[in-house]
């Protein structure tokens, strides 16, 4: 079964998705495929840098993220294409790690994707599972974490879907307001009612 884990930042789905892996379950991290594609081996790398000139690599060849960063956000056409390049072949990275999964014997396979049904991307899998926090919880442990203002924090949550509509499009709901037993303890209840098997 391939099944989608999808939250909110600072909500705990990298948090869940480790507990999953701790089970033996496959896990595939679409932020991990997301640096992958844009190493300098990569044909999405070489394209990248046709596209937006040398001016975005750093000294060691690597993307300047920052320097990218402040160019597409101001630039919707040049964002478009950025994500036209970098998308497609995240999602090839996801599909090669998928594949090797199933091979290796995995039975399940996890795809962690932050941007699941913003992306609609939730063709790849069978069952989504919404990591939820409330706003609040949400906000206080944006801050602390990132060393953010409250204003800061709130930009980046408001920017996103927010987390009560994503809960209303999954099909289960792991709550991660609480102790981290509680959230490992609603995980094990989700494989046992969904059978999953590493």
């Amino acid at each position: 079964m391939m099944v989608g884990l999808t939250g909110g930042i600072a909500s705990g789905k990298s948090t869940v998705s480790q507990m999953f892996k701790e089970r033996g379950f496959a896990i595939i991290d679409a932020d991990v495929a997301a640096r992958k594609v844009v190493e300098p081996d990569q044909s999405a790398y070489r394209e990248i840098v046709q596209v937006f000139g040398e001016v975005i690599l750093l000294p060691n060849q690597m993307l300047d993220r920052a320097k990218l960063g402040a160019i597409i956000f101001s630039d919707e056409t040049k964002r478009q294409k950025l994500n036209s390049i970098v998308h497609p072949a995240v999602r090839k990275q996801m599909e090669i790690w998928k594949n090797e999964a199933l091979a290796a014997g995995s039975q399940t396979v996890i795809y962690d994707i932050p941007l699941l049904f913003e992306s609609r991307l939730t063709n790849l899998v069978e069952k989504t599972i919404v990591v939820f926090v409330e706003e609040q919880v949400q906000l206080e442990r944006l801050m602390e974490r990132n060393g953010l203002s409250e204003s800061e924090a709130l930009a980046r949550i408001t920017s996103q879907m927010p987390l009560t509509e994503k809960v209303k499009m999954a099909d289960a709901i792991i709550d991660n307001n609480g102790e981290m037993d509680e959230t490992r303890s609603q995980i094990e209840q989700l494989i046992k009612k969904w059978a999953l098997c590493p």
